[in-house]
């Protein structure tokens, strides 16, 4: 067995969804910040791997297909080839799930040190039960992210920002197929979709709010979203105007969507990956909560509490991931919610903007 010595090669997971990966990232790239002395291997989906823009130097993002490394003996041959290509002597953890257990068992097998995310699956199901709620607020994920990499001490500064430096991405990332941002101009962002209806609020709902600020004038709007399914509602919440830009038509990836919203003055978005990508770049973000709650410890990163608009209701929260069929049958929680409601908390920071036409 080998012999346990200080991390210099450490390897961090965390597969999953775009959002949960998201949330890692700031505490990722503080990692490096506070030991550019140590190299950090971050092993992560593909397409999570592409959100990873300006990476620390002493960071490499590998993104693989977990479908090429099945069971028991694919962690294991997953681990033995990031050992020799990386030379890995730790690992953080930062999912939790049977896969990276496996790589991280196999890890201390081999001597090196090992930690891992506490999720708080106890207090989960204290705040998200049918009755006897205990509605306390959970630890953050991103504090718990840290407290990983605390458990092998490793220092996470707190200097992240922004994925962009300057704050703003060069506008030539999307320039090719969206005009650059005119004096004056309001850049609204909108996210309505959502990995399960318990975070959705319903399209008929949302268009009232394009339809708002449509007629804002100087407003633009982009909406978010991909595949052809989410492409034919966002054309229906476009109505053909041309201040009201479909994201999933022009598909510019996720590099170009990250720069566009580093230029936008503020993100609506559901408990979506979409809030988290917005958090990277330190857009402001009004977010709408159904069967979630900002409790469950997956609020944006560096976001406004006061920005969550939800409903007072004794069955919230009723699911940690909104993939549970609602109780009451009518996702009350969501629909109960008026439009206005979200008009006001988006322009309470924008007091100024002009009366819709």
């Amino acid at each position: 067995m080998a012999r346990k010595t200080e991390p210099r090669n450490i390897l961090v997971t965390r597969f999953s969804a775009l959002g949960d990966v998201a949330m890692t990232i700031p505490v990722v790239y503080g990692a490096c910040a506070a030991n550019p002395g140590c190299r950090f291997v971050m092993l992560t989906r593909p397409v999570a791997a592409k959100m990873f823009l300006d990476p620390p130097p002493n960071l490499q993002v590998v993104g693989i297909d977990t479908s090429l490394y099945k069971g028991v003996g694919g962690m294991r041959r997953l681990l033995r080839e990031m050992v020799a290509k990386y030379e890995i002597d730790s690992v953080v953890d930062l999912h939790d799930v049977l896969r990276t257990k496996l790589i991280r068992f196999f890890a201390a097998l081999q001597g090196m040190r090992v930690s891992h995310v506490d999720k708080g699956r106890h207090a989960r199901k204290a705040l998200t039960r049918s009755s006897s709620k205990t509605m306390l607020q959970l630890t953050p994920m991103t504090s718990r992210y840290r407290d990983a990499f605390d458990n092998l001490h490793i220092r996470v500064a707190s200097s992240f920002r922004s994925l962009f430096p300057s704050g703003k991405a060069d506008p030539s990332a999307f320039s090719s197929v969206i005009r650059p941002k005119r004096e004056g101009e309001f850049w609204l962002a909108v996210a309505p979709f959502a990995a399960h209806a318990g975070k959705i609020y319903p399209l008929h709902l949302m268009k009232k709010v394009i339809d708002h600020y449509a007629g804002v004038p100087g407003c633009r709007i982009f909406i978010f979203g991909a595949g052809d399914r989410e492409a034919e509602a966002i054309a229906k919440l476009a109505d053909g105007r041309p201040q009201v830009v479909s994201m999933a038509s022009l598909a510019i990836g996720i590099a170009g969507e990250l720069a566009l919203m580093s230029h936008c003055d503020t993100m609506l978005a559901m408990d979506s990956a979409n809030m988290h990508m917005a958090s990277l770049v330190g857009l402001r973000t009004v977010s709408v909560w159904g069967a979630t709650h900002p409790y469950t410890g997956f609020y944006g990163f560096n976001q406004d509490p006061a920005d969550a608009v939800q409903l007072d209701m004794v069955c919230r929260p009723c699911s940690i991931f909104g993939n549970r069929p609602c109780r009451r049958g009518d996702y009350h929680c969501l629909n109960g919610i008026f439009p206005q409601l979200i008009i006001s908390r988006i322009d309470a920071k924008f007091p100024n903007l002009p009366t819709p036409k």
